[in-house]
Protein backbone atom coordinates (compact mmCIF):
# COMPACT_ATOMS: atom_id res chain seq x y z
CA UNK A 1 0.00 0.00 0.00
CA UNK A 2 0.88 3.47 -0.80
CA UNK A 3 -0.03 6.36 1.81
CA UNK A 4 0.33 9.67 -0.39
CA UNK A 5 0.30 13.10 1.59
CA UNK A 6 2.71 15.05 3.98
CA UNK A 7 2.42 14.52 7.68
CA UNK A 8 1.55 17.98 8.86
CA UNK A 9 -1.17 17.74 7.57
CA UNK A 10 -3.18 15.67 10.88
CA UNK A 11 -5.40 13.79 8.51
CA UNK A 12 -2.70 12.05 7.07
CA UNK A 13 -0.53 11.62 10.06
CA UNK A 14 -3.59 10.11 12.09
CA UNK A 15 -3.79 7.47 9.36
CA UNK A 16 -0.22 6.91 8.89
CA UNK A 17 0.24 6.58 12.77
CA UNK A 18 -2.89 4.67 12.64
CA UNK A 19 -1.78 1.92 9.85
CA UNK A 20 1.62 1.66 11.60
CA UNK A 21 0.06 0.36 15.08
CA UNK A 22 -2.47 -1.94 13.24
CA UNK A 23 1.10 -3.22 11.90
CA UNK A 24 0.43 -2.48 8.51
CA UNK A 25 3.20 -1.95 5.94
CA UNK A 26 3.24 1.19 3.61
CA UNK A 27 5.23 2.84 2.03
CA UNK A 28 4.52 6.81 2.43
CA UNK A 29 4.87 9.14 -0.19
CA UNK A 30 5.12 12.83 0.95
CA UNK A 31 3.67 14.57 -2.17
CA UNK A 32 1.63 18.23 -1.47
CA UNK A 33 -1.33 19.20 -2.37
CA UNK A 34 0.03 22.67 -3.56
CA UNK A 35 3.69 21.58 -4.59
CA UNK A 36 3.07 18.39 -6.19
CA UNK A 37 -0.40 18.90 -7.21
CA UNK A 38 0.47 17.88 -11.25
CA UNK A 39 1.99 14.72 -9.65
CA UNK A 40 -0.35 13.87 -6.82
CA UNK A 41 -3.37 14.38 -9.67
CA UNK A 42 -1.69 11.17 -11.53
CA UNK A 43 -1.78 9.55 -8.40
CA UNK A 44 -5.61 10.29 -7.75
CA UNK A 45 -7.44 13.30 -9.72
CA UNK A 46 -9.17 14.33 -6.76
CA UNK A 47 -5.90 15.69 -5.01
CA UNK A 48 -7.17 15.04 -1.75
CA UNK A 49 -4.28 13.92 1.28
CA UNK A 50 -4.56 11.67 2.59
CA UNK A 51 -4.61 9.19 -0.45
CA UNK A 52 -4.10 5.06 -0.29
CA UNK A 53 -3.61 3.33 -3.17
CA UNK A 54 -4.35 -0.02 -2.10
CA UNK A 55 -2.21 -3.21 -3.62
CA UNK A 56 -4.49 -3.71 -6.30
CA UNK A 57 -4.37 -0.22 -7.81
CA UNK A 58 -7.94 0.72 -5.85
CA UNK A 59 -7.50 4.57 -4.45
CA UNK A 60 -8.96 5.69 -1.23
CA UNK A 61 -9.60 8.85 0.36
CA UNK A 62 -10.70 10.33 3.97
CA UNK A 63 -8.78 9.71 7.00
CA UNK A 64 -11.57 8.00 8.93
CA UNK A 65 -12.79 5.80 5.95
CA UNK A 66 -9.08 4.80 5.45
CA UNK A 67 -8.77 3.65 8.96
CA UNK A 68 -11.63 1.74 8.49
CA UNK A 69 -10.24 -0.45 5.58
CA UNK A 70 -7.32 -0.88 7.29
CA UNK A 71 -8.63 -2.19 10.35
CA UNK A 72 -10.64 -4.36 8.20
CA UNK A 73 -7.40 -5.84 6.40
CA UNK A 74 -5.23 -6.11 9.96
CA UNK A 75 -8.41 -7.71 11.63
CA UNK A 76 -8.29 -5.74 14.46
CA UNK A 77 -9.87 -2.05 15.89
CA UNK A 78 -8.09 0.69 17.20
CA UNK A 79 -11.82 1.52 18.71
CA UNK A 80 -12.37 0.18 22.04
CA UNK A 81 -15.25 -2.82 21.97
CA UNK A 82 -17.14 -2.42 24.96
CA UNK A 83 -20.06 0.07 24.01
CA UNK A 84 -19.73 2.67 26.72
CA UNK A 85 -15.71 3.14 25.57
CA UNK A 86 -16.94 2.89 22.23
CA UNK A 87 -18.75 6.26 22.53
CA UNK A 88 -16.50 8.17 24.07
CA UNK A 89 -14.00 7.15 22.00
CA UNK A 90 -15.77 7.95 19.03
CA UNK A 91 -16.90 11.53 21.02
CA UNK A 92 -13.10 12.63 21.51
CA UNK A 93 -12.27 11.45 17.84
CA UNK A 94 -15.26 13.93 16.73
CA UNK A 95 -13.63 16.71 18.91
CA UNK A 96 -10.45 16.23 17.79
CA UNK A 97 -11.42 16.48 14.68
CA UNK A 98 -13.54 19.39 15.00
CA UNK A 99 -9.73 20.94 16.57
CA UNK A 100 -8.08 20.12 13.22
CA UNK A 101 -10.88 21.20 10.92
CA UNK A 102 -11.11 24.64 12.73
CA UNK A 103 -7.17 24.85 12.70
CA UNK A 104 -7.61 24.67 8.81
CA UNK A 105 -9.93 26.68 8.25
CA UNK A 106 -8.26 29.66 10.29
CA UNK A 107 -5.12 29.27 8.81
CA UNK A 108 -6.42 29.81 5.53
CA UNK A 109 -8.36 32.90 6.06
CA UNK A 110 -5.76 34.15 7.89
CA UNK A 111 -3.53 33.51 4.62
CA UNK A 112 -6.44 35.29 2.09
CA UNK A 113 -5.68 38.99 1.39
CA UNK A 114 -6.53 41.34 4.28
CA UNK A 115 -9.14 43.03 2.46
CA UNK A 116 -10.72 39.45 1.64
CA UNK A 117 -10.75 38.08 4.90
CA UNK A 118 -14.22 37.55 7.01
CA UNK A 119 -13.41 38.85 10.59
CA UNK A 120 -17.03 37.69 11.70
CA UNK A 121 -16.12 34.22 10.61
CA UNK A 122 -12.78 33.87 11.57
CA UNK A 123 -14.01 34.91 14.74
CA UNK A 124 -16.57 31.93 15.18
CA UNK A 125 -14.08 29.74 13.72
CA UNK A 126 -11.22 30.73 16.14
CA UNK A 127 -14.06 30.18 18.99
CA UNK A 128 -14.81 26.72 17.79
CA UNK A 129 -11.00 26.19 18.02
CA UNK A 130 -11.19 27.26 21.08
CA UNK A 131 -13.87 25.78 22.58
CA UNK A 132 -12.77 21.96 21.05
CA UNK A 133 -10.10 22.65 22.78
CA UNK A 134 -11.23 23.26 25.93
CA UNK A 135 -12.77 20.07 25.91
CA UNK A 136 -10.19 17.98 25.00
CA UNK A 137 -8.48 19.76 27.93
CA UNK A 138 -11.36 18.59 30.45
CA UNK A 139 -11.05 14.73 28.74
CA UNK A 140 -7.19 15.05 29.44
CA UNK A 141 -7.41 15.94 32.60
CA UNK A 142 -9.28 13.36 34.26
CA UNK A 143 -7.02 10.66 32.43
CA UNK A 144 -4.83 9.50 35.08
CA UNK A 145 -0.73 8.49 33.86
CA UNK A 146 -1.22 4.87 33.90
CA UNK A 147 -3.95 4.85 31.40
CA UNK A 148 -5.15 6.51 28.04
CA UNK A 149 -7.96 7.85 27.45
CA UNK A 150 -10.31 4.96 26.70
CA UNK A 151 -8.82 2.13 28.60
CA UNK A 152 -5.18 0.96 29.70
CA UNK A 153 -3.68 0.90 25.32
CA UNK A 154 -4.00 3.81 22.98
CA UNK A 155 -6.72 4.07 21.07
CA UNK A 156 -7.50 6.23 17.81
CA UNK A 157 -8.88 8.77 20.27
CA UNK A 158 -5.45 9.03 22.14
CA UNK A 159 -3.81 9.19 18.28
CA UNK A 160 -6.61 12.04 16.93
CA UNK A 161 -6.02 13.80 20.23
CA UNK A 162 -2.38 13.35 20.35
CA UNK A 163 -1.71 14.25 16.81
CA UNK A 164 -4.65 17.31 17.01
CA UNK A 165 -2.95 19.42 19.15
CA UNK A 166 0.44 19.00 17.67
CA UNK A 167 -1.32 20.30 14.81
CA UNK A 168 -2.57 23.00 16.03
CA UNK A 169 0.60 24.19 17.66
CA UNK A 170 2.05 24.31 13.82
CA UNK A 171 -0.82 26.44 12.13
CA UNK A 172 -2.34 28.43 15.14
CA UNK A 173 -0.57 28.20 17.97
CA UNK A 174 -1.00 31.83 18.80
CA UNK A 175 -4.79 31.38 19.16
CA UNK A 176 -4.59 28.31 21.46
CA UNK A 177 -1.50 27.99 23.21
CA UNK A 178 -0.27 25.16 26.75
CA UNK A 179 -0.47 28.02 29.03
CA UNK A 180 -4.73 27.99 28.17
CA UNK A 181 -4.83 24.17 27.92
CA UNK A 182 -2.57 22.37 29.62
CA UNK A 183 -3.95 18.92 30.15
CA UNK A 184 -4.54 18.98 26.92
CA UNK A 185 -0.67 20.12 25.91
CA UNK A 186 0.08 17.64 28.30
CA UNK A 187 -1.75 14.63 26.73
CA UNK A 188 -0.66 15.09 23.81
CA UNK A 189 2.95 15.23 24.87
CA UNK A 190 2.48 11.47 26.48
CA UNK A 191 1.45 10.67 22.63
CA UNK A 192 4.20 12.31 21.40
CA UNK A 193 6.75 9.92 22.71
CA UNK A 194 5.33 7.20 21.77
CA UNK A 195 6.89 4.67 19.41
CA UNK A 196 4.21 5.17 16.61
CA UNK A 197 4.36 9.02 16.76
CA UNK A 198 8.05 9.34 17.13
CA UNK A 199 8.26 7.26 13.34
CA UNK A 200 6.00 9.52 11.94
CA UNK A 201 7.04 13.74 12.95
CA UNK A 202 4.56 16.22 11.45
CA UNK A 203 7.04 17.38 8.45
Amino acid sequence: MQLIGMLDSPYVRRTAISLRMLGLPFEHHPLSVFRDFDTFHKVNPLVKAPTLVCDDGSVLVDSTLIIDYAETLAGRSLMPSEPDARRQALQLTGRALVVCEKAVQQFYELNRAPNLQDAAWLQRVQGQLRDACALLNEASAAVPTDRWLCGHTPSQADISVGVAWTFTQIVAAKIVSARDYPAFAGFAARAERLPDFTALPPT
